[in-house]
């Protein structure tokens, strides 16, 4: 039981690498492969999506509109009262 945490097990025929934060970019080729890439993203899947979420849109303003139109009085059932 004198084994440390991090030297439970003797793993064999694993090679690990790891660069230092020192020598790592943050955000390489960002403008030059990730901004044309997510735009191609988009537009490749531009057409699959729209049509659910302008119908989904649709309905709601749909139900909203219905709804404050329930909750009104009708005009007609107080023509008489003084």
């Amino acid at each position: 039981m004198g084994h440390h945490f991090g030297n439970l097990a003797k793993v064999r025929h694993i090679i690990t690498f790891s660069l230092s934060p020192f020598e790592q970019r943050a955000f390489p080729n960002y403008f030059s492969k990730g901004l044309p890439n997510v735009w191609r993203r988009v537009t490749s899947s531009f057409f699959k999506v729209a049509p659910s979420v302008a119908l989904m849109y649709l309905t709601y303003t749909w139900g909203n509109s219905v709804h404050q139109q329930s909750k009104r009085k009708n005009p007609a059932d107080y023509e008489n009262d003084e």
